[in-house]
């Protein structure tokens, strides 16, 4: 699963590398959390656009938005079946700028964090899914969900699942509406091994209000993590 991801780029090259009409404004983030609102780049009347929903997705037909806290990863293998998901990977995919992700490794009440991230420090695209829900009281809210799919071998001695990767070159085709689901499908495999690295952190990040560069600091294999 991915349960923590940050993203601290600046705003010039999230406009670049997403081919954003604008730059936005966008604070840097080393430890966003499940049901915070986090950027996502979907299609837009106007082209690409990023905006700022809830990680959590809430389908429409929802009574209330209680389960967002469990709809934060969608399965590759069962998202175009599920009825939580189907209607948005048909309709809704999105982009999840980050530059790191975290996962964490070993005994119960002893598990080490890792932050996992791009060898060359540039930007992952998580495929992912939008969704709007307007039975409340308020404003609708709108949220999505990041897709995750099997390990690949460099990380499954960490955790058995990890984020889908889009290459640039499939940004066009995974947020087109026009994309067959099949074709949507196949784009939905583990990265190459060579796409990631990982080092251990402080377990600062454990805890979701830290949210700071002492987050991603990395640690070697025999420090204490705490």
């Amino acid at each position: 699963m991915c349960g923590r991801y940050a993203l601290n780029t600046t705003p010039r090259t999230i406009a670049g590398l997403f081919d954003l009409d604008t730059t936005p404004n966008l604070p840097p983030r080393y430890n966003i959390a499940p049901t915070q609102d986090a950027a996502v780049v979907r299609h837009g009347a106007e082209g690409r656009a990023l905006d700022f929903l809830r990680w959590g997705l809430v389908p429409s037909w929802a009574k209330d938005n209680s389960m967002a806290a469990r709809m934060i990863n969608a399965r590759a293998e069962t998202v175009a079946q599920k009825p939580s998901f189907r209607s948005a990977f048909h309709k809704r995919r999105c982009l999840v700028p980050a530059d790191g992700f975290y996962e964490w490794r070993g005994a119960k009440g002893a598990k080490t964090p890792y932050r996992i991230l791009n060898p060359d420090r540039g930007v992952f695209a998580f495929a992912g899914l939008w969704e709007r829900w307007e039975k409340g009281d308020g404003e609708p809210l709108e949220s999505f969900t990041i897709i995750t799919t099997e390990a690949n071998g460099k990380l499954a001695p960490l955790h058995a699942r990890m984020p889908v990767i889009l290459d640039p070159a499939d940004f066009d085709c995974w947020l087109s509406p026009d994309l067959a689901a099949n074709d949507a499908q196949a784009l939905l495999c583990p990265a190459p091994d060579d796409a990631v690295e990982f080092h251990v952190v402080s377990k600062h990040v454990n805890n979701a209000r830290n949210d700071d560069p002492g987050c991603i600091e990395p640690l070697s294999e025999d420090q204490d993590s705490d």
